[in-house]
């Protein structure tokens, strides 16, 4: 089976980190196996802390580091990420069903075979959106688009997630259970 991708994007502080909790939340309720790919722009961010036992193991050159904790695995390679292709992330969610995308919104912008939920607060947001963004599957957020675009979907996940994750299933992850 084909992995299904939907991307979350919007600009900052608008509710995409929500938006994508709450599809979590209702895909995972409905049986789905969901996996979550997150884009951080701030080049100084790391999931590493300074001082800690991987965070020195890098110092000292381990690439990768790999922790084991009793709840969970993970690897942290470190290095430039500019070359890093969302197909190589996908690859790494082989097994699950869906996977949901935040960020990533120039990788995406046009590419047709990954739907967009396009979280906006602002007419000015719903209007740039339109035009960046190929296909959406609809929008989301605070800002009401429905009078604007009455051809694409609004609901919003903020506060109707099970409507939005319905959407979702009808036209992306039907036949996927």
């Amino acid at each position: 089976m084909k992995l299904k991708v939907i991307a979350v994007v919007g600009g900052k502080k608008v509710g995409k980190t929500t938006t994508t909790e709450n599809l979590i939340a209702e895909f995972t309720k409905r049986g789905y196996k969901v996996a979550a790919i997150k884009h951080i722009s701030e080049p100084e961010w790391t999931i590493d802390t300074p001082g800690k036992d991987t965070y020195r193991f890098a110092q000292k050159g381990a690439n990768p580091i790999i922790v084991l904790a009793p709840n969970e695995t993970v690897t942290i390679e470190k290095g430039t990420t500019e070359k890093t292709t969302l197909t190589a992330l996908l690859k790494k969610a082989k097994g699950n069903d869906v996977v949901l995308t935040e960020g990533f919104k120039r990788t995406v912008a046009k590419k047709t075979a990954v739907p967009k939920i396009v979280v906006v607060t602002t007419k000015e947001q719903a209007e740039l959106a339109q035009k960046m963004y190929k296909p959406i599957l609809a929008y989301s957020g605070p800002y009401d688009t429905h009078e604007l675009f009455p051809a694409t979907p609004y609901i919003n996940g903020l506060i109707e997630p099970g409507k939005l994750a319905d959407l979702a299933e009808e036209k992306i992850l039907k036949n996927k259970k």
